[in-house]
């Protein structure tokens, strides 16, 4: 048989469908709690006193001895070993006042409210957003602030200015600390001037950011622009206005690796952070005629990394990836990767790839040695 406890668990799962009904105008009450259990003469005569009092902690928590609860329909009946017995046979809840007090969320449910009469009152236009995000109205607890960055992008839904730039009347942190809130609000006030690939807050809604630096070193110091200087570091907006006259490009995973590659001819490296952030580089266009060399960790986030790097530079070569390398050293338990189709791997590569998902096995760049590092890339550059 139910308990109080359950009833107020049972009406707590009705919390998202009464506030969406407010929204709506609707009324949801009285509504009925469906699971009370059903109660037989073996339950009762088992446990005939334990019975008793549960039928009157049930009775003593209703509306019938409180002002506000539940109401709890009982019925006599007759049972053979014991008798006449109360039995409940429904219970009621009457009104959204009646649902507050079994649930305890008056002050939830007054905040919901106070957050739904601004919102109308500023944007009323968001309506249909609430009706799918009820429970952040209580949740969030900035809402003036928030409706002030809402009416700006509205009638400048393409700012190009940092986000402290932006002539909001609030502090400058606010928006840093709300994106979750607002790239929801955004998508929905905003759809047409969105970025809608991009989940990068600045990039999706077209503000100005701090941009990754891009290193440049010159493998072949004679290719450099500035003499006796081979590394530079570039914003992705100014390396796409540069073409450096080399025919290789080399990628390394390590930031190490990048700055001790060795001397190669007609040939810069480029480190855009490490991993996968290679899409760095993937709108620079005059890097898409060049031969392109990548040298990551032998684990399946490398081979994804590699597949990646395909995507933008189809003739992209594997570097130091291959069984004979991951032999040669002593590898490490890897990090568990998610499923991915890899499309742009040869048979070998997909087939290792595989092998390492599988066995989590990682083998990191900086274990190979210099030695065996530079042996390897100057015979794979001379035999290019």
């Amino acid at each position: 048989m139910i308990s109080p406890k359950e009833i107020q668990e049972q009406c707590i799962k009705w919390w998202k469908e009464v506030l969406i009904s407010f929204v709506g105008s609707e009324n949801i009450f009285p509504k009925e709690i469906n699971k009370i259990g059903r109660v037989n003469s073996k339950d009762i005569l088992n446990k005939l006193s334990e019975y008793k009092q549960a039928i009157e902690l049930l009775k003593s928590n209703s509306k019938l001895h409180k002002k506000l609860g539940y109401i709890l329909i009982t019925e006599e009946r007759q049972f053979d070993k014991i008798g006449r017995q109360t039995v409940p046979v429904k219970i009621i809840v009457d009104s959204i006042e009646d649902y507050l007090k079994i649930t305890a969320k008056e002050k939830e449910y007054q905040t919901f409210c106070k957050s739904y009469s601004l919102i109308m009152l500023e944007l009323p236009m968001l309506k249909d957003w609430i009706k799918f995000n009820v429970l952040k109205l209580i949740e969030h607890d900035t809402w003036n602030d928030t409706l002030k960055v809402c009416k700006y992008f509205l009638n400048n839904p393409q700012p190009q200015l940092y986000i402290r730039q932006l002539p909001i009347d609030i502090h400058t942190k606010y928006i840093e600390e709300s994106k979750s809130i607002i790239t929801s609000l955004l998508n929905f006030l905003i759809p047409d001037y969105i970025n809608d690939d991009e989940k990068d807050f600045e990039k999706r809604f077209n503000l100005l950011s701090k941009e990754q630096l891009i290193r440049i070193r010159f493998l072949d110091e004679t290719k450099s622009p500035l003499q006796n200087i081979t590394d530079i570091a570039f914003t992705e907006k100014e390396l796409k206005h540069y073409n450096f006259f080399v025919d290789n490009v080399f990628i390394a995973e390590n930031l190490m690796n990048f700055l001790t590659l060795p001397c190669l001819k007609n040939t810069i490296a480029i480190w855009s952070g490490g991993g996968f952030h290679i899409s760095y580089l993937k709108n620079i266009e005059w890097l898409k005629n060049k031969q392109f060399f990548y040298w990551g960790d032998i684990d399946a986030q490398g081979f994804q990394i590699l597949n990646q790097c395909r995507t933008y530079f189809p003739n992209t070569v594997a570097v130091m990836m291959d069984e004979e390398t991951l032999s040669s050293v002593k590898s490490s338990d890897g990090k568990p990767a998610t499923n991915q189709i890899l499309q742009f791997l040869t048979e070998s590569e997909l087939k290792l790839y595989h092998y390492l998902k599988e066995n989590n096995i990682r083998l990191e760049q900086e274990k190979i040695t210099q030695k065996y590092a530079e042996k390897k890339i100057t015979s794979l550059f001379k035999n290019a």
